[in-house]
Protein backbone atom coordinates (compact mmCIF):
# COMPACT_ATOMS: atom_id res chain seq x y z
CA UNK A 1 0.00 0.00 0.00
CA UNK A 2 1.49 3.56 -0.85
CA UNK A 3 2.31 6.08 1.71
CA UNK A 4 -0.86 8.22 2.99
CA UNK A 5 -1.39 10.78 5.46
CA UNK A 6 -5.07 10.50 8.19
CA UNK A 7 -5.87 13.42 10.01
CA UNK A 8 -8.76 12.17 12.50
CA UNK A 9 -10.97 14.96 14.11
CA UNK A 10 -13.79 14.26 16.55
CA UNK A 11 -17.02 16.19 15.80
CA UNK A 12 -17.45 19.91 17.83
CA UNK A 13 -19.70 19.99 20.70
CA UNK A 14 -23.24 19.52 20.57
CA UNK A 15 -25.74 20.08 23.64
CA UNK A 16 -25.42 16.96 24.82
CA UNK A 17 -22.07 16.85 25.09
CA UNK A 18 -21.95 20.24 26.62
CA UNK A 19 -24.46 18.48 29.25
CA UNK A 20 -22.53 15.52 30.02
CA UNK A 21 -25.19 13.47 28.11
CA UNK A 22 -24.07 10.31 26.47
CA UNK A 23 -25.26 10.24 22.38
CA UNK A 24 -23.78 7.41 21.04
CA UNK A 25 -24.77 6.08 17.46
CA UNK A 26 -28.81 6.71 17.82
CA UNK A 27 -28.74 9.99 18.37
CA UNK A 28 -28.48 12.36 15.07
CA UNK A 29 -28.02 15.45 17.07
CA UNK A 30 -26.02 18.93 15.82
CA UNK A 31 -23.76 21.34 16.55
CA UNK A 32 -24.51 24.15 18.69
CA UNK A 33 -22.80 27.47 19.06
CA UNK A 34 -19.85 26.31 20.25
CA UNK A 35 -19.05 23.35 17.91
CA UNK A 36 -20.11 25.88 15.54
CA UNK A 37 -17.14 27.83 16.37
CA UNK A 38 -14.61 24.86 16.82
CA UNK A 39 -15.68 23.75 13.27
CA UNK A 40 -14.64 27.34 11.93
CA UNK A 41 -11.31 27.12 13.81
CA UNK A 42 -10.78 24.06 12.40
CA UNK A 43 -11.20 24.80 9.05
CA UNK A 44 -9.01 28.85 9.22
CA UNK A 45 -6.02 26.70 10.85
CA UNK A 46 -5.94 23.54 8.26
CA UNK A 47 -7.75 24.99 5.04
CA UNK A 48 -4.22 24.92 3.42
CA UNK A 49 -3.72 21.45 3.51
CA UNK A 50 -4.61 19.48 0.35
CA UNK A 51 -7.04 17.36 1.12
CA UNK A 52 -7.88 14.62 -1.30
CA UNK A 53 -10.85 13.18 0.39
CA UNK A 54 -13.12 13.75 3.18
CA UNK A 55 -14.63 10.68 5.15
CA UNK A 56 -17.22 11.37 7.85
CA UNK A 57 -19.79 8.83 9.39
CA UNK A 58 -23.54 8.60 8.30
CA UNK A 59 -24.43 11.35 11.79
CA UNK A 60 -24.86 14.56 10.88
CA UNK A 61 -22.86 16.25 13.67
CA UNK A 62 -19.41 15.18 11.34
CA UNK A 63 -20.49 16.74 8.23
CA UNK A 64 -21.44 19.90 10.30
CA UNK A 65 -17.80 19.80 11.65
CA UNK A 66 -15.81 19.58 8.47
CA UNK A 67 -19.00 21.15 6.15
CA UNK A 68 -16.41 24.20 4.99
CA UNK A 69 -13.76 21.91 3.40
CA UNK A 70 -16.76 20.26 1.59
CA UNK A 71 -18.18 23.98 0.64
CA UNK A 72 -14.49 24.62 -0.66
CA UNK A 73 -14.91 21.65 -3.53
CA UNK A 74 -13.41 18.71 -1.30
CA UNK A 75 -15.25 15.22 -2.40
CA UNK A 76 -16.65 13.53 0.86
CA UNK A 77 -18.06 10.48 1.39
CA UNK A 78 -19.99 8.65 4.24
CA UNK A 79 -19.04 5.20 6.16
CA UNK A 80 -21.54 3.77 8.60
CA UNK A 81 -18.00 2.01 10.15
CA UNK A 82 -16.80 5.51 11.26
CA UNK A 83 -20.22 5.96 13.65
CA UNK A 84 -20.46 5.93 16.93
CA UNK A 85 -20.33 3.24 19.16
CA UNK A 86 -24.05 2.24 20.65
CA UNK A 87 -25.07 2.92 23.67
CA UNK A 88 -27.90 1.34 23.75
CA UNK A 89 -30.80 2.27 26.32
CA UNK A 90 -28.30 4.90 27.86
CA UNK A 91 -28.37 7.08 24.71
CA UNK A 92 -29.90 10.47 25.32
CA UNK A 93 -30.62 9.51 28.85
CA UNK A 94 -29.95 12.30 31.79
CA UNK A 95 -26.90 11.30 34.13
CA UNK A 96 -27.75 9.64 37.55
CA UNK A 97 -26.02 7.79 40.18
CA UNK A 98 -27.13 4.76 38.55
CA UNK A 99 -25.87 5.32 35.15
CA UNK A 100 -22.62 6.76 36.48
CA UNK A 101 -22.51 3.27 38.38
CA UNK A 102 -23.48 1.48 35.05
CA UNK A 103 -20.94 3.50 32.84
CA UNK A 104 -18.40 2.62 35.24
CA UNK A 105 -18.73 -0.84 35.33
CA UNK A 106 -18.74 -1.24 31.82
CA UNK A 107 -15.18 0.87 31.74
CA UNK A 108 -13.72 -1.19 34.23
CA UNK A 109 -14.66 -4.52 31.68
CA UNK A 110 -13.30 -3.23 28.52
CA UNK A 111 -10.32 -2.56 30.19
CA UNK A 112 -9.97 -5.85 31.95
CA UNK A 113 -10.28 -7.41 28.85
CA UNK A 114 -13.98 -8.24 28.62
CA UNK A 115 -14.64 -6.22 25.19
CA UNK A 116 -17.76 -7.85 23.92
CA UNK A 117 -19.69 -6.31 27.08
CA UNK A 118 -21.76 -4.33 26.35
CA UNK A 119 -25.17 -2.19 27.28
CA UNK A 120 -28.91 -3.59 26.31
CA UNK A 121 -29.70 -2.67 22.57
CA UNK A 122 -26.03 -1.28 22.35
CA UNK A 123 -22.73 -2.20 20.68
CA UNK A 124 -19.22 -3.72 22.35
CA UNK A 125 -15.89 -2.11 21.40
CA UNK A 126 -15.11 -5.80 19.33
CA UNK A 127 -18.47 -5.15 17.14
CA UNK A 128 -17.47 -1.46 16.55
CA UNK A 129 -13.93 -2.44 15.68
CA UNK A 130 -15.28 -5.35 13.14
CA UNK A 131 -17.44 -1.94 11.38
CA UNK A 132 -14.28 0.15 11.49
CA UNK A 133 -11.32 -2.54 9.82
CA UNK A 134 -14.29 -2.05 6.52
CA UNK A 135 -13.98 1.46 6.87
CA UNK A 136 -10.56 1.44 6.65
CA UNK A 137 -10.01 -0.85 3.90
CA UNK A 138 -12.05 1.32 2.00
CA UNK A 139 -10.58 4.55 3.13
CA UNK A 140 -6.77 2.71 2.61
CA UNK A 141 -7.79 0.74 -1.07
CA UNK A 142 -7.76 4.49 -2.84
CA UNK A 143 -3.67 5.19 -3.10
CA UNK A 144 -4.35 8.52 -5.05
CA UNK A 145 -6.13 9.84 -2.26
CA UNK A 146 -2.94 11.13 0.15
CA UNK A 147 -4.01 13.61 2.57
CA UNK A 148 -7.77 12.29 3.59
CA UNK A 149 -9.65 13.93 6.55
CA UNK A 150 -11.65 12.07 8.82
CA UNK A 151 -14.14 13.40 10.97
CA UNK A 152 -15.64 10.90 13.30
CA UNK A 153 -16.65 10.04 17.36
CA UNK A 154 -15.10 10.03 21.15
CA UNK A 155 -15.78 6.54 22.11
CA UNK A 156 -15.47 5.33 18.26
CA UNK A 157 -12.20 7.37 17.41
CA UNK A 158 -10.41 6.13 20.49
CA UNK A 159 -11.01 2.11 19.51
CA UNK A 160 -10.12 3.83 15.64
CA UNK A 161 -6.55 4.85 17.29
CA UNK A 162 -5.90 1.33 18.58
CA UNK A 163 -7.03 -0.44 15.41
CA UNK A 164 -4.34 2.16 13.54
CA UNK A 165 -1.74 1.64 16.10
CA UNK A 166 -2.23 -2.23 16.60
CA UNK A 167 -2.34 -1.63 20.14
CA UNK A 168 -5.58 -4.19 22.12
CA UNK A 169 -8.95 -2.40 22.73
CA UNK A 170 -7.75 -2.19 26.53
CA UNK A 171 -6.16 0.18 25.86
CA UNK A 172 -8.72 2.88 23.90
CA UNK A 173 -8.28 5.41 27.15
CA UNK A 174 -4.96 6.14 26.24
CA UNK A 175 -6.41 8.32 23.53
CA UNK A 176 -7.56 11.40 25.32
CA UNK A 177 -9.96 13.69 23.18
CA UNK A 178 -12.19 16.31 23.29
CA UNK A 179 -14.41 18.43 20.68
CA UNK A 180 -12.32 19.06 17.26
CA UNK A 181 -9.20 17.97 18.13
CA UNK A 182 -7.09 16.04 15.92
CA UNK A 183 -4.54 13.17 15.53
CA UNK A 184 -2.46 12.97 12.57
CA UNK A 185 -1.72 9.66 11.97
CA UNK A 186 0.92 9.28 8.74
CA UNK A 187 1.39 5.65 7.11
CA UNK A 188 4.26 4.72 5.31
CA UNK A 189 3.04 1.72 3.24
CA UNK A 190 3.72 -0.66 6.22
CA UNK A 191 3.02 0.55 9.62
CA UNK A 192 0.80 3.55 10.73
CA UNK A 193 2.29 6.04 13.14
CA UNK A 194 0.97 8.88 15.49
CA UNK A 195 2.25 12.07 14.31
CA UNK A 196 0.00 14.60 15.71
CA UNK A 197 -1.34 13.24 19.31
CA UNK A 198 -4.34 15.02 20.79
CA UNK A 199 -3.53 18.24 19.37
CA UNK A 200 -5.73 21.61 20.07
CA UNK A 201 -3.63 24.20 19.20
CA UNK A 202 -6.03 25.11 16.56
CA UNK A 203 -9.04 25.66 19.18
CA UNK A 204 -7.39 28.54 21.50
CA UNK A 205 -8.13 31.99 20.99
CA UNK A 206 -5.29 34.09 19.83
Amino acid sequence: MTEKTLYIVRHGQTDLNKRGIVQGRGMDTDLNDEGRLQANMFYNAYKYVAFDKIYISTLKRTQQSIQQFIDAGIPFEKLSGLDELAWGIHEGQPSTPETKSAFFKLMRDWTAGRLDSKFERGESPNEVQERQKEALEIIMSRPEEKNVLICMHGRALRLFLCLLTDKSLIHMEDFPHQNLVLYKVTYDGSRFDIADFNNAIHLQIH
